[in-house]
Order: C-alpha cells, then sequence, then structure tokens
C-alpha cells in the first residue's frame, strides 16, 4: 500500500501542473493472466486473461481511494461493466472527466482477452487525443537487454518505433508499438519509482527513453 500512496503522491504533483492525466492501471502485481495459464492446464487461456482484467479493477479501487484521500478528485473506468465498483468506459465520458479536471483511472485493459495492457494503453491513448503516452516502470527506460539480468545492459535515451519492433526490444508489445507508430503517438518509458519521475515526464523533461518518428 505504501507505493500505491507514493504513485497517488506523483501523480498528484503531475496533475498541479495543469495537465489532464488518465491513467490505464495494470494487474500484474496480483495476476497476470498469460503467466497464470502456464501455471494451471485446467484453466483457459481467455479465462487467466479474464481474471488478469479483474485484478486491473483492484488496482484501480486502490489507486482511486489513494488519490481521493490526498484531496484528487477521479472516476475509475472499467472495460467491463461492473457497475457497483465503478463506471464502465465511455470515450465521450472519459473525455468529459478529464474536461472536469478529474483524474481517470482506466481499467480491465481493452475488455477482451489475448492483449496486454500497453495495448489498452495505446488505443486510449489515441481514443482521448493525448499528447503523450507515458509508460511508467521499473527501469530507468529501454535497455539492450533486460537490466534486472544483465547490469550491463545499454539504456537508449531515443528510439524510433521501427529501431524497437526490428530489435524486438520488449518494452511494450508489438501491438501497442504498431498503433502508436501508425498514429504518430510518442512514447516515453521512464521509472516511476524514482521520485519526481512523474512530474519530470509530465513537463517534457528528458527521463528514460523517448520513443517516436526521428
Amino acid at each position: 500500500m505504501a507505493e500505491v500512496v507514493q504513485i497517488a503522491e506523483q501523480i498528484k504533483q503531475a496533475k498541479q501542473l495543469g495537465c489532464q492525466l488518465a491513467v490505464v492501471i495494470g494487474g500484474g502485481n496480483i495476476l497476470r493472466g498469460a503467466h497464470f495459464k502456464e501455471l494451471s492446464a485446467n484453466i483457459q487461456e481467455a479465462t487467466a486473461h479474464y481474471m488478469g482484467m479483474l485484478a486491473t479493477v483492484i488496482n484501480g479501487l486502490a489507486l482511486q481511494d489513494a488519490l481521493e484521500s490526498i484531496g484528487c478528485d477521479t472516476r475509475l473506468m472499467s472495460a467491463i461493466r461492473m457497475d457497483g465498483v465503478c463506471e464502465p468506459y465511455i470515450r465521450r465520458r472519459a473525455r468529459r472527466h478529464l474536461e472536469k479536471d478529474r483524474i481517470v483511472i482506466l481499467a480491465a485493459g481493452t475488455g477482451g482477452p489475448f492483449v496486454t495492457t500497453d495495448t489498452a494503453a495505446a488505443l486510449r491513448a489515441l481514443e482521448l487525443e493525448a499528447e503523450v503516452l507515458l509508460k511508467a516502470t521499473r527501469v530507468d527506460g529501454v535497455f539492450s537487454e533486460d537490466p534486472e539480468k544483465n547490469p550491463h545492459a545499454v539504456l537508449y535515451r531515443e528510439l524510433t518505433y521501427t529501431a524497437v519492433l526490428e530489435r524486438n526490444l520488449r518494452v511494450m508489445d508489438t501491438t501497442a508499438v504498431a498503433h502508436c507508430r501508425e498514429h504518430h503517438m510518442p512514447v516515453v518509458v521512464f521509472n516511476y519509482r524514482k521520485e519526481g519521475n512523474i512530474q519530470r515526464a509530465v513537463q517534457g523533461e528528458k527521463v528514460g527513453t523517448r520513443i517516436d518518428e526521428t
């Protein structure tokens, strides 16, 4: 819970800059559908993905309460209807919440199996006409290899979409990268665990790795 509060504080600081924020929430800390399928032959892969989507709603509820406890106005929206705990995701309604200066938390991925929350983030960024897609992760950006396994991995500060795909750099799934490339959506990958990084990313400072066409 301490990590949720720390993230909420960073999101609040970024919001105070005057920008509109929509947060696509993951659920891998609770259950990752693709991995869960590998652990049990009795669970169909589609079912495992739906279970992972429900995990994102749990995280969304936690982040919503953490944000509201520090004075932020929020709305939690789910791609899978569960009216007792959150609103259904409707693009026009989400945009209206942003216009009313609310932080919108987007849960349950795309609402369908076999895609990751990376793809959900790319689609929501495009639907809501975001200026940039910020991918918050545990490492400092995009590396030549997994830096948690190889301490000598090289950090890239700038990459093109094509380079990410051709080098098979597994920072986002290929579908998400392809969507961003097709629609010219810049992506910034950065370490959310470093205090102030979300605010710096929102301000356009050089943090992590920027992925675009140049």
